[in-house]
C-alpha cells in the first residue's frame, strides 16, 4: 500500500509532465468546513437524519456518498410535485446523512435555450429540461455537489447549462465537470476536491486520459481527498457488466472504462465513481483505492425504466480518512418505483447484485458486498 506522500510525489510529476495550458484552466470552489457555524437562508442544508447515518466518523474521517443519474424530468411533461422536492421523498433521510452527498445531475434547470432535438423532437434524441427553481429540491435533499460532466448537461446549449449553475449556485449546491473544473468543500478541517469527467467537449475530457490525468494531479495538490465521477460505458439493462477494452453507445465513443479510472487512481483520484450505462456496475479495489463503475439511475420524474435491473439502485457510503485510503462502506439498497422515485429496498437487491457483478467481473479485486450492502474493505492494501 502506497503512503499518500508517495502518491502526492507520483501526482506531482504527471502535472509537471502535463500540458501547462491544462492545468492552468482549473476552477476551484472552496466551501466552508462542516465545523463552522451551520448556514441559514435558501440554500441552508437541513440537519443530518439520524435513523439513517453512517457509522460515526473519527477526528479526519470523511464520509462520501454517491448516487447515478438524477434528473427532474422534460420539457412539456408535468413536473415532479413541491418545486421537485416529491422526487426525494423516500430517500431525503439517507441522502442527507453522510458528510458530502454528491450525485450526477442530468439535463438542465433552465426556461431558455434552444433544444439540441430541435423544434420536434424524436427518434433516439432526448432534450430534459426542469424549472430552476427545482435547484431548492437539489439542497433539500442533501445533495452538497452535483457533477455536470455527463451527455444531458448541453441539452440546451450553452445558455441552459449557464441557467444551471446559476440555479445551483443561487441555492448552495456545489457542482463539477466542466472543462478545468476542480471543486473543493470542506469537512471537519478536510479538504475533498470533486472532479467530473465525461467524453463530451462541455465536460472534462474523459477521452484525453493525459489531460483527465493531469487535472486529477492537480486537485490532488490541493486537496486531502480527491474524488472522480466519470460518466463513461455503453447503455442498457444488458450492460451490467464491466467489459475490457473500449465502450461504445448510439455510436459515441464513451472511453475505456477501466483503463480510465485506474489511470485517475495512478494519478492521486482516491474514489472513482461512475454513471452513464443506466444500470448497476461492480466495484474494484485497484491499489487500495475503490472504483464503483456505476450506480445506474436514481431519480427521474416519468424519465427512466423501471423493470428488472434498470428498476435497482442505490446509494453508495465509503468513509475515508484524511490520506484517502477507504475505512468503511455500505451500498444502501433501493428501488425505482413508478413515477421514478427511489425508495430503500428491504430485499437489498441492488447489493446482492454488486456483489455478485464484483467477484465475477474483478475476480479477488472485487470488493465483497455483504447481504445488508457493507462492503468488506478489510485491511488497506
Amino acid at each position: 500500500m502506497e503512503s499518500r506522500t508517495v502518491r502526492r510525489v507520483l501526482a506531482c510529476m504527471a502535472l509537471t509532465s502535463s500540458i501547462g495550458a491544462t492545468a492552468a484552466a482549473v476552477i476551484v470552489a472552496t466551501r466552508a468546513s462542516a465545523a463552522d457555524p451551520p448556514p441559514s437562508g435558501p440554500g441552508a442544508r437541513p440537519a443530518p437524519a439520524t435513523a439513517a447515518s453512517p457509522a460515526p466518523e473519527r477526528d479526519g474521517e470523511v464520509t462520501i456518498a454517491w448516487v447515478g443519474d438524477t434528473m427532474f424530468g422534460h420539457a412539456g411533461a408535468p413536473p415532479p410535485p413541491q418545486d421537485g422536492a416529491a422526487l426525494f421523498a423516500e430517500a431525503r433521510a439517507a441522502l442527507r446523512a453522510p458528510s458530502l452527498t454528491f450525485g450526477n445531475l442530468e439535463g438542465v434547470l433552465a426556461t431558455g435555450g434552444a433544444s439540441k432535438c430541435g423544434a420536434a423532437p424524436g427518434g433516439h434524441c432526448y432534450a430534459f429540461r426542469a424549472d430552476p427553481r427545482h435547484a431548492s429540491a437539489v439542497r433539500s435533499a442533501g445533495f452538497d455537489v452535483v457533477s455536470l460532466a455527463n451527455n444531458h448537461a448541453w441539452d440546451y446549449g450553452e445558455a441552459g447549462q449557464a441557467e444551471t449553475v446559476a440555479a445551483l449556485d443561487a441555492h448552495g449546491v456545489a457542482h463539477t465537470g466542466r472543462p478545468g473544473q476542480v471543486t473543493v468543500l470542506r469537512r471537519g478541517g478536510t479538504r475533498v476536491a470533486f472532479v467530473g469527467f465525461a467524453p463530451y467537449p462541455w465536460s472534462a475530457p474523459l477521452l484525453d486520459v493525459a489531460a483527465a490525468t493531469a487535472l486529477v494531479a492537480e486537485a490532488a495538490t490541493r486537496a486531502d481527498v480527491v474524488v472522480v465521477a466519470m460518466h463513461a460505458g455503453a447503455e442498457g439493462s444488458e450492460r451490467t457488466h464491466t467489459p475490457l477494452g473500449r465502450e461504445y453507445a448510439f455510436g459515441e465513443d464513451r472511453g475505456e472504462t477501466r483503463a480510465f479510472a485506474r489511470a485517475v487512481v495512478d494519478a492521486g483520484a482516491d474514489l472513482v465513481v461512475g454513471s452513464g450505462p443506466h444500470v448497476l456496475r461492480g466495484i474494484e479495489r485497484y491499489r487500495g483505492r475503490l472504483i464503483a463503475y456505476s450506480l445506474g439511475n436514481f431519480a427521474g420524474w416519468h424519465n427512466f425504466g423501471s423493470g428488472g435491473v434498470l428498476a435497482l439502485t442505490g446509494i453508495l457510503e465509503v468513509t475515508l480518512d484524511r490520506a484517502g485510503r477507504p475505512l468503511r462502506g455500505r451500498l444502501r439498497s433501493m428501488t425505482i418505483a413508478p413515477p421514478g422515485v427511489p425508495a430503500p429496498d428491504p430485499a437489498h437487491a441492488a447489493a446482492a447484485l454488486v456483489g455478485r457483478l464484483s467477484a465475477e467481473d474483478f475476480g479477488t479485486a472485487g470488493v465483497e458486498v455483504g447481504p445488508t450492502g457493507r462492503l468488506a474493505l478489510g485491511r488497506a492494501r
